[in-house]
């Protein structure tokens, strides 16, 4: 039995230790005792293989030149985590060609209050209490959203073509239509711009995206 046991703690640290750095949870070993595993990761925590983040979520780092490893923006965005995060700011801007440039190490927004610093990392930019509908957003949909409530000043395209941009990322599928519906919970700028890029692509954004003059009036290029 001890050496099943061994057996088994090897494996799972032979598994890990051969992977890039990354998260580990107890399900990532389905073939193996849920008992045996969950002692493994944290007898593997106090060996300073494994970081423990919060309860059940393991993260292993690798030093780098620049410090501990923490993961990319993609992999944080895929976290197995209750709260929902998204792109925002200068990482927003990155994701949807709008800008070359990186936040460090990336820069998050969430409906939540917060989200656990252990598993994020220090140097995470989160903007936090965004409005609940933003659960149901896609990343491309929330990265739109933000980069109309910093009114496009990350973005490093001229302002033609930043309005071009936009206009096609809202006229794919029913993109436009699904930001217009949960306009109401966005800060007042952002339905004014929603209303101006509604107008231009002939679509009606009800009576919350209040249209103003021009769109350029609201985009600090």
């Amino acid at each position: 039995m001890k050496s099943h046991r061994i057996a088994t703690a090897e494996r799972i640290r032979n598994r890990i230790e051969q992977e890039d750095s990354k998260y580990w949870r107890q399900s990532d070993f389905p073939e193996l005792p849920p008992f045996a595993v969950s002692q493994t990761l944290s007898r593997l925590v106090k060996a300073g293989v494994l970081e423990r983040v919060s309860k059940g979520l393991y993260y292993r780092p690798h030093t780098t030149r620049f410090g501990q490893s923490r993961p990319s923006e993609s992999e944080i965005q895929a976290l197995p985590i209750h709260q929902k995060v998204m792109p925002a700011g200068i990482s927003a801007a990155n994701l949807l060609g709008f800008s070359t440039q990186n936040a460090g190490q990336g820069e998050f927004a969430t409906p939540a209050a917060s989200v656990p610093r252990k598993i994020m990392g220090k140097s995470i930019r989160l903007h936090t209490r965004r409005p609940e509908t933003w659960k149901s957003l896609s990343p491309t949909e929330a990265a739109l959203l933000d980069l109309l409530r910093t009114r496009g000043k990350f973005s490093e395209l001229s302002e033609e073509a930043t309005q071009k941009r936009l206009l096609l990322y809202l006229s794919e599928d029913d993109r436009y239509e699904r930001l217009a519906a949960i306009a109401s919970t966005e800060p007042p700028r952002v339905r004014a711009m929603l209303g101006a890029l509604g107008q231009e692509l002939k679509k009606k954004c009800q009576t919350t995206c209040p249209t103003p003059p021009n769109l350029e009036s609201h985009l600090a290029l």
